[in-house]
């Protein structure tokens, strides 16, 4: 079977291309409407074309991105609707996928499910590109025979998880650039600007103040140990890599990150936020409680908050609910708590806990406003002391020397 190089305007308005395997051109626009591409181009696409050596880079070593999952689950659920064989979809999404490594990874699954593998497992097996979640949500959901649903919650959490890691990035950008630049303005200060007016105040037998004294201490320590600081930053930075990617070092980086004055709101009601969207989808799926809490312990996304479900759930016994357990919980507030045992008292767990994670989302937009809001003065305060500093440190000896030379 041809395939067929296509443009194309996807349902967001964007400008899409790649390779699609069809019978003819008519048969591969018919394809690409399916998908919910506008197809402006579809030509057929000669064979025997090698990659070259920047192909084969990216290939090795390409990362899978949200939006890529996102466009993956919308393709498979649009052709999953119109009734296309398994083994069909798969070869489709194949041949149209643009990242190498998720495509290498879909050529691997179609052969799977060829060899009689269930879609899940298939799935199961790219666990650096499908998450506990994802795979557990497609066991769930090829079990009950209702996929396509379950691919329509699937990108729905994706997008909203998207969305608040996006806005918290957001708020996140402008503070860290700002202290990227004040610390290469002080750099900068330190080895170029001080010295210079340090050799003039100290010809001219000046007792120089504390700032100057601090300025020229600073200089002369960067001049004659710049490779002890490097080594030791490289070394830190090394070790504190090692030690994060361990249990205990996520642990301890994590509850930091909760105890924190203003980012640890926002990520506590970002965690409240994932933690009752996911909860909600996993119980509308009909997936128990205890296998619920299972697939939060590893998709939650923050390892304190993490080990309480794990606690909770050795407390829980199918069927006797988890409000009791999870008051003793230190990280999931009161409201939450008192809505899942309404949720659970009349029935209706999902539907309350699909309103605490409309509640958090709103919450989350507000704490990522305020910390913007309250970082912005805290950053022009941090920026005055700097720049006050080195003022007083080159003003205060050159007052000195005018009332020198005005005694001459």
């Amino acid at each position: 079977m041809p395939y067929f190089a296509y443009k194309a305007i996807n349902e967001n308005g964007a400008d899409v291309s790649g390779t699609i395997e069809a019978d003819s051109a008519d048969a591969a626009m018919i394809l690409l409407n399916a998908q919910g591409y506008i197809p402006s181009k579809v030509e057929e696409k000669s064979e025997g074309s090698s990659l070259g050596i920047w192909t084969w880079i990216k290939a090795k070593t390409a990362k899978v991105k949200i939006e890529e999952i996102v466009i993956f689950t919308k393709q498979f659920r649009t052709m999953m609707i119109v009734g296309m064989p398994l083994v069909r979809v798969l070869e489709v999404l194949e041949n149209q996928t643009h990242n190498p490594k998720l495509r290498h990874a879909v050529s691997q699954m179609s052969d799977d499910v060829k060899e009689g593998s269930a879609l899940y497992e298939a799935f199961e097996r790219h666990r650096k590109i499908f998450s506990d979640l994802y795979v557990n949500m497609i066991r769930a959901g090829e079990m009950a025979g209702n996929l396509p649903e379950v691919f329509d919650r699937l990108i729905y959490i994706q997008e909203h998880e998207h969305k608040i890691k996006s806005d918290i990035r957001a708020a996140l950008q402008y503070p860290i650039l700002v202290m990227i630049t004040l610390v290469g303005a002080f750099i900068f200060l330190i080895t170029f600007v001080v010295p210079k007016f340090a050799a003039i105040f100290e010809s001219a037998g000046i007792d120089l103040p504390l700032p100057t004294r601090i300025c020229i201490f600073l200089y002369e320590f960067l001049s004659n140990f710049w490779y002890l600081i490097i080594a030791a930053g490289v070394g830190s930075v090394l070790v504190a890599g090692y030690y994060l990617s361990t249990g205990q070092g996520r642990y301890l980086k994590d509850q930091i990150v909760l105890n924190l004055p203003l980012l640890g709101p926002v990520f506590t009601k970002a965690a409240m936020s994932r933690f009752a969207s996911i909860f909600s989808i996993l119980q509308s799926s009909g997936i128990p409680i205890l296998s619920g809490l299972k697939i939060l312990v590893g998709t939650i996304g923050n390892d304190v908050i993490a080990r309480e479900l794990s606690r909770l759930s050795d407390k829980i016994e199918e069927g006797r609910g988890i409000t009791n357990p999870l008051k003793s919980a230190e990280h999931f507030p009161p409201m939450v708590v008192d809505m899942i045992a309404i949720g659970e008292e009349t029935g209706k767990l999902d539907e309350m806990l699909r309103e605490i994670s409309v509640h958090y989302d709103d919450e989350v937009e507000y704490a990522v406003k305020r910390m913007s809001d309250t970082v912005g003065p805290v950053l022009i305060v941090a920026l005055a002391v700097l720049v006050g500093f080195f003022a007083l440190s080159i003003f205060l000896p050159m007052w000195d020397l005018t009332k020198m030379a005005t005694q001459q």
